[in-house]
């Protein structure tokens, strides 16, 4: 088993962090390396997630989401080909840092036979979680949200 992680403080509360994180929908306004989700961020439901990453060519995973704790941990498993062969349980961990904001660790184990001939693309990885977090400081940080339904304007009004 092989283990990556990268750690980010943002000056957001976990609540606004997990507002962006779970807003999969919104992942091609801001997230340089899953640039298309789409899904229910529920336990047992399965997401589909278009990665690009920074080395390689896009590649998309269907795993299935094993804890879904607002504003605590997202985390998901994905498996390439079959179980076994090359997993990664991917997570991401929210803790309320002393000043009120979030300290966010993005991490990933991976698993399976093979684990120990993928060692550049896995160290390559890393780099791209870094990306990814710092996107998601931005975003969460500027209090970017999606538009509200525009109010109605007096031409729309029933006559």
């Amino acid at each position: 088993m092989k283990t990556i992680s990268h750690s980010i403080e943002i000056n957001a509360s976990p609540a606004e962090v997990w507002k962006v994180l779970t807003d999969l929908a919104a992942y091609s306004d801001w997230n340089p390396f899953i640039r298309e989700a789409s899904g229910q961020v529920a336990v047992g439901q399965r997401l589909t997630l278009r990665m690009f990453p920074a080395e390689g060519r896009p590649v998309t995973f269907r795993p299935r989401v094993l804890a879904a704790d607002p504003g605590v941990e997202l985390r998901w498993i994905g498996h390439f080909v079959l179980p076994g062969v090359f997993d990664g349980e991917h997570s991401f961990t929210l803790t309320t840092t002393a000043t009120g904001g979030t300290e966010l660790v993005q991490a990933e184990k991976f698993s399976g036979l093979l684990v120990p001939f993928t060692g550049k693309t896995i160290s390559a990885t890393r780099q791209n979680f870094a990306a990814l977090n710092q996107a998601l400081k931005a975003r969460a940080e500027s209090g970017a949200q999606p538009d509200p339904a525009p109010a109605p304007t007096s031409t729309d009004q029933p006559r």
